[in-house]
């Protein structure tokens, strides 16, 4: 028999093997669940406790990740900005660069049209001047031929050469002879002779000239090549060194309007101008002339060097022979 105090009146009576296992079965199934209540309870408020410490370690590896994350991301940023800004400067400074050449191509691009313009300009100016003297010139022509009687138009085109002549004879040609050659002994005679002396009286050059010109209305037209004969046989015959035709005919002829013909192939020292040519040729021949003068003064003066030399060295040779004979 096992004895038992009752816990709530203190009082002690006994009980079986059998009670006594079954109330501590009791005892110990209560205990039991109070033990596994309260593991339980203490499991559940454990797991809870380490759920909340996973949670706020998460979340604080996360906010960590986060503030790590923003502060890469600021940094990337920071770098981004500070990269733009490089950029934008490097492009502004190549933009300025691009612009500048730019500008500078403009300008000279610029210049050179402005360039191309005025040359444009210049040389339009220039044909333009030529063209009008040119046409004023045939105009003239034209007028003068136009108011002339057939009969008077060669008398007039020698009045024009002497009239010309004598406007500058003064200050161009101040010991020059230019007059009609009168002269025909010897069956024919040129229009006008042209002799230039120096101050000493030695005379220059000479010239021949031809004048010849011809109406629009006369039937048959004369051309140049029929005088030129005539004119040489004149210019020998009256001692004249050159020969030139002054000459209206054949006025459409591209190689006689262009300016002085030199025809020396066919005749020596001849020559065929148009008016507007009279006192050019006359200046360039007489020019030549006194370069071809001083050739011959220093020539003169070389042979005549020469000349006393020689002489010298004759009568040096006959002194040393009379001396030999003497002294024998």
């Amino acid at each position: 028999m096992n004895e038992i105090i009752c816990p709530h009146c203190h009082k002690a009576f006994k009980i079986d093997e059998a009670g006594y296992a079954d109330i501590l079965k009791q005892v110990r199934d209560r205990e039991f669940e109070q033990q596994l209540r309260e593991r339980l309870e203490l499991a559940e408020n454990e797991k809870k406790n380490a759920v909340e410490i996973a949670i706020s370690k998460l979340n604080s590896e996360m906010l960590k990740a986060a503030s790590d994350k923003d502060a890469k991301i600021q940094g990337l940023e920071a770098k981004i900005a500070a990269g733009q800004v490089e950029q934008k400067l490097a492009i502004n400074e190549a933009l300025k660069a691009v612009e500048k050449e730019r500008d500078d191509l403009r300008s000279s691009l610029d210049r050179a049209e402005l360039e191309k313009k005025l040359g444009e300009q210049a040389l339009k100016d220039k044909y333009e001047t030529q063209i009008k003297d040119r046409e004023e010139s045939i105009e003239r022509l034209r007028d003068m031929k136009a108011r002339l009687s057939t009969k008077m138009v060669g008398e007039t085109l020698e009045q024009h050469c002497e009239t010309e002549f004598n406007r500058i004879r003064a200050t161009a040609f101040p010991f020059a002879y230019f007059e009609k050659d009168n002269d025909a002994s010897s069956g024919s005679k040129g229009d006008y002779i042209f002799r230039d002396k120096n101050d000493t009286g030695i005379e220059i050059i000479s010239i021949m000239f031809e004048m010849k010109n011809e109406s629009d209305s006369t039937a048959t037209k004369k051309k140049n090549e029929d005088f030129l004969k005539e004119l040489d046989k004149d210019r020998a015959e009256k001692g004249c060194e050159y020969a030139v035709l002054v000459s209206l005919l054949e006025p459409d002829s591209e190689l006689y309007n262009t300016g002085i013909v030199d025809v020396c192939h066919r005749y020596p020292k001849m020559y065929i101008i148009r008016p507007q040519f009279f006192i050019p040729i006359i200046t360039l021949l007489r020019n030549a002339a006194l370069k071809s003068l001083e050739y011959k003064a220093e020539l003169a003066l070389v042979k005549a060097q020469n000349m006393d030399i020689t002489d010298f060295e004759e009568k040096l040779e006959k002194f040393k022979t009379g001396f030999a004979k003497t002294m024998i």
